[in-house]
Formats: C-alpha cells, structure tokens, sequence
C-alpha cells in the first residue's frame, strides 16, 4: 500500500504522495525538457485527475506512469490543446522497471479516491499555472503579463504594416475570453488572444496581420517561454470570468479595472517613427495615415 510521503522517483521526475494530491518534482538534467526546467514542481490534486495507467516504456527496462488530468482543470494542459510532444508530456512519469511494483499498487489506491467525477470536465481550474509575471521574444514582438495586463510591443523588423498602424498593444484580462496557442514547432506557431464577444467561428485575420496575436518562429515563442505564458494568462481570464449570480440585466458582466498604461521609452518611439517613415516611403502608408500616426506616437513621450 503506498502511504503519504511515499515517493516514486523515475528518470524525468519524481512524485511523492501526499494524502489528497500529488507534487511532481521535475529534474533539471541536461536531456529534460527545457519546459520542466521552468515548471519546477506542480501539486496536482487527485481531484484534478481523471485516470492513471501504467504501460511498458519505449526504452527497455522503464515503465511509463501516466496520468490524465480532467478536461479544465490544468491551464498548461487546456492551453498546449494536445500540442505537447510526448517527452514534455508533465503527468508521464518514466520509470526504471524494478519500481513497477509500487507504481502499480499506487493506481489501485487512487483508484479508490479519484471520486464519481473523473470522467466530468472541471468548473474550475484546480492546478496552478505558472505565476506572474511573464514574458518571451515572438518573431514580430515582445509579449509580456503582469497578472492582470497582457502587453504586445511590436518589433519593427517583425511587425507587420498592419501591426504598427494599430500600434502597441495592450489586454486587460477582464477584455479576454481565452486564448488560442500554436506550438512554434509546427508551421504557423502563435499565439492570440480571444477578446470577450468574439465567436469561435469568425474569421481571424492571419497572424501576422492580427493585433490581438503575435507570430512564432525559429528560435521564436519557444515552448518553454510561450506555453507558461499562455497557461497563466488562460488561467487569469478564468478565475475573472464574472459569477452568473453576480450578473443581472441592469448591471450586465463586472468591468475590469484599466490598467495603468506602459510610457514607452523614447528610442522606441523614435525608431516606430522611423519604421512608419520607411512605410510611408513604400507607399504602405498614405500621407494622413503617416502624419496621424506619427502625432500619435510623438503625443506619447
């Protein structure tokens, strides 16, 4: 029978076991994900997991440990939609064969606690995301969260025209309703954010012409960069999201405070006008597109 306390310590990370949920202690070896370098650990409670099996290891003599978390209750999960590579998977626990044993007689007993629930989608969400404040380097700018605020500050050797029309961006939580995450290893990596009132059947512009996302790239949006952002970001609209009791027809959703705006610095000030500059120059921009977004710029320092 495995007790609390007891540990399970495999090849990519251990778990010991406490009474109601488990902590996963990721290694930090140089073949680990970079992904579990920057988890850490998670406490993942057994409410939070629909399932656990046990199957032969893709190397021989390992056991994998796997765990399923209930749809809903882990951000990080919700976010990567499926998009995780096996070995960066953080509920698979590979583990040398002669511990099989107790691997085994730790299912049977979660078996026994998981509840009627398992198979039912989360409310809530019931594992932490990785905390705020975080930030990473797209292709076309740098994305950043506060734990209330998402910001987009273009690059102007990324950015789009259409991009630095529309200028820095910047979401408060309470504006968003998800967010959409595409791994940077596949074709077409990013990242955008869903705003409240917006269908998932409308058609967004591409990526990279869409204020409201920044694009990946080689070396760009990394997994272990834009994933935890993401996951945060997702599980701070969630944890927003109004009480319907607290809703009423007068009153309608609770707004969410403004954010005090970032004042840019003045170099990049400078070199957005000079962008713009180059624009105009192409014929991109026409003279009133160039002389209204200019003023906008200049009235910001």
């Amino acid at each position: 029978m495995t007790r609390m306390g007891d540990v399970l310590a495999g090849i990519n990370s251990s778990w010991e076991f406490d009474t109601d949920s488990v902590l996963i202690r990721f290694e930090r070896g140089i073949r680990t994900p970079k992904l579990f370098h920057v988890l850490g650990e998670r406490r993942v409670p057994y409410e939070a997991l629909r399932s656990v099996e046990l199957a032969p290891g893709t190397r021989r003599g390992t056991v994998v440990l796997r765990a399923e978390p209930r749809p809903g209750a882990d951000p990080l999960v919700e976010a990567a939609a499926g998009q995780l590579r096996e070995t960066s998977d953080p509920y698979r626990l590979v583990l040398p064969a002669e511990r099989e044993p107790l691997a085994a007689a730790w299912i049977s007993e979660l078996a026994s606690v998981l509840g009627p629930r398992a198979d039912e989608p989360a409310d809530r969400h019931l594992v932490a995301a990785p905390a705020a404040p975080l930030q990473f380097k797209a292709y076309d700018g740098k994305v950043s969260f506060d734990g209330r605020t998402v910001s987009f500050r273009w690059f102007w050797t990324g950015a789009s025209s259409a991009k630095w029309k529309a200028g820095d961006q910047s979401f408060a939580v309470g504006e968003l309703q998800g967010v959409e995450w595409r791994s940077p290893e596949v074709m077409g990596g990013h990242l955008r954010l869903v705003r409240r009132g917006e269908t998932d059947d409308r058609e967004h512009p591409e990526a990279d012409q869409d204020p409201a996302a920044v694009v990946f790239g080689l070396g760009y949006g990394l997994v272990h960069e834009s994933l935890p952002l993401a996951a945060s970001v997702l599980e701070a609209v969630r944890a927003a999201e109004p009480a319907p009791a607290l809703e009423t027809a007068a009153s309608g959703p609770r707004a969410a405070a403004p954010s005090a705006p970032v004042r840019p610095a003045p170099a990049d000030i400078a070199d957005r006008i000079r962008h713009l500059g180059e624009l105009h120059e192409a014929g991109l921009l026409t003279d009133d597109e160039f002389s209204t977004k200019k003023a906008e710029l200049l009235a910001e320092l």
